[in-house]
């Protein structure tokens, strides 16, 4: 009887050291992914804000709009 209990410990500490092993391992990985969304985190804000800086020249790159002289009308500026 105390045989089978002294085996059946050293399975369990040498099943906890390998639960150990794996949550390290895991937790390593959260740590890469962690770092990982927060370069990708930043990166989303950086083209967010060169997208918000350009719409302004944006709106300055779009092509005039027709104007007319009183009394023209639309066709006669497109003509």
């Amino acid at each position: 009887m105390r045989e089978q209990l002294e085996r059946r410990v050293s399975e369990l500490k040498a099943e906890q050291q390998k639960g150990q092993q794996v949550l390290a391992e895991l937790e390593g990985r959260e740590a890469e992914l962690r770092q990982t969304l927060l370069r990708i985190t930043g990166a989303i804000q950086v083209l967010e804000e060169l997208l918000a800086a350009a719409e302004p020249s944006a709106a300055n790159g779009m092509a005039p709009v027709a104007t007319t002289a009183p009394g023209d009308t639309l066709a006669d500026a497109d003509a």
